[in-house]
């Protein structure tokens, strides 16, 4: 049997130095039969030299090259372009256990799951740091708001069945490279008949980049994570996620004072009249109201306090 019945999807950029080690890991799985899509999203160094490497003398992986749009809509390309019954992502710097795909698809076939989640690995500085992620329950809605929690937001460490793309509708939005997958998981866990399971097992490792937009926030960050939040604000019902909507609000504002990345006028401007706009009229709580105020005034102790940052 030759089929591909999990799909693997690689976006890759620049990743010349970190690429070789995912794609052995991929190599030596207990489990043949997956194919591994490398999305090549303009690499400017020898990345799609390498991915064409693979592709060479092994026929499951399988390039893709496009120009430069993003990891969004990289993984929108993969998925476009994925044959098997499960699609998995996985991010050019990291790498996995050689059962991974085997176990979450036996474990998918067991329960007849939509998804399934794993544990992690965060590796940072030559250190491994073990990260669970069983889910509250397994009702969608409960582990949408564990999302915003405890929850990693990824597309790594869950298998999904490719069907659920377009039976419900999901997509990575292009142009938002933040959170990006977070923001599929909101499309796709509104839908209370998603069946959700869990493996109590790390197989993937994740390698902390410091110099990725997550880690190094700067004016492009602040412009990204907003486009982020005015989609979740289009995709998230406002009606009982009052407080995921807040929490991501205050992941955009919070953090561009915090980091003293936004020092153009226009921007402090609008920063103001936002947090004035959420101390008198969006926030229920005198703690916060102030806090907002304190913030907008460039009081950060005070605003770290009462924000809880």
């Amino acid at each position: 049997m030759n089929e591909s019945i999990i799909s693997v999807v690689v976006p890759v950029y620049n990743a010349e130095h970190q690429i070789r080690c995912l794609l052995d890991s991929l190599l030596l799985q207990t489990w043949s039969h997956f194919e591994v899509l490398l999305i090549n999203d303009g690499s400017t160094d020898e990345s799609g030299i390498i991915c064409e490497e693979y592709a060479d003398k092994d026929h499951r992986f399988k390039v893709i090259h496009k120009k430069n749009e993003g990891v969004s809509a990289a993984r929108q390309t993969g998925i476009e372009a994925a044959s098997g019954i499960y699609v998995i992502h996985a991010d050019a710097d990291d790498w996995m256990e050689s059962e991974m795909l085997q176990d979450l698809y036996a474990k998918a076939v067991l329960t007849n799951a939509d998804v399934v989640f794993c544990d992690y690995y965060v590796e940072r500085n030559g250190n491994s740091v073990y990260r669970k992620q069983e889910p509250p329950s397994f009702s969608p809605e409960v582990v949408l708001r564990a999302m915003f929690q405890r929850l990693h937001g990824s597309c790594w460490n869950k298998l999904v069945r490719r069907s659920c793309y377009s039976q419900y509708g999901c997509h990575f939005p292009k142009g938002i490279d933040y959170c990006e997958d977070l923001l599929f998981w909101v499309q796709l866990l509104q839908h209370p008949k998603i069946k959700i399971t869990y493996v109590n097992k790390a197989y993937y490792h994740y390698v902390m980049n410091e110099t990725s937009i997550t880690h190094n926030y700067t004016r492009k960050t602040y412009q990204v994570r907003c486009a982020f939040y005015n989609q979740l604000c289009n995709y998230l019902p406002s009606m009982g996620f009052e407080k995921e909507l807040e929490n991501a609000r205050l992941s955009v504002f919070v953090e561009g004072y915090m980091h003293r990345a936004l020092s153009n006028i226009e921007a402090w401007k609008l920063l103001w009249m936002y947090n004035k706009k959420a101390a008198f009229f969006n926030s229920k709580s005198i703690r916060w109201k102030v806090g907002y105020i304190a913030l907008a005034l460039g009081c950060f102790p005070i605003a770290r306090k009462l924000l809880r940052f």
